[in-house]
């Protein structure tokens, strides 16, 4: 059976600061990230199976996705927790805004090493995770490939 990939993409909205960079990222900010998840397996070949003719279904990677990305990153503001940013983020919790801190800067390029974790634990054994694009304005993307990690 022939190895195919699908990809189903997502939408969400997520601000953001650059701790220590040196330019107007280091300011709190949002962006509309688009992200398209890439997985590969061989269609299923049973054919009592009700996703007969399927890699995975498209609702099925859909629910992968929604609750290991989109569901918490969608309007939050993410934070690396080992700079001064911690005192906002506490801040802005206090006051009942959703913030999420991660152990790394909070760069499209760190994001999609995290969402490439993420998904990968929750696929099927048989579907394998090919690549995530990371898109943080019309211009600029990060990507990872299963092949070069």
């Amino acid at each position: 059976m022939s190895t195919i990939r699908i990809t189903k993409q997502f939408n969400f909205e997520t601000g953001h600061a650059l701790y220590g960079y040196d330019g107007k990222c280091k300011n709190v900010h949002g962006h509309s990230y688009k992200l398209s998840v890439t997985v590969s397996g061989a269609p299923i070949t049973d054919t009592a199976n009700v996703k007969f003719g399927m890699v995975i279904d498209f609702s099925d990677l859909k629910k992968i996705v929604k609750e290991e990305i989109v569901d918490l990153f969608d309007h939050a503001t993410v934070f690396n927790q080992n700079t001064p940013h911690v005192e906002l983020a506490k801040e802005l919790q206090i006051r009942g805004h959703h913030v999420i801190l991660v152990d790394y800067q909070p760069t499209s390029e760190m994001m999609v090493i995290d969402f490439a974790a993420k998904i990968k634990s929750r696929l099927p054994e048989n579907i394998k995770l090919f690549s995530l694009k990371l898109q943080e304005t019309e211009t600029s993307f990060a990507e990872w490939f299963a092949s070069e990690n």
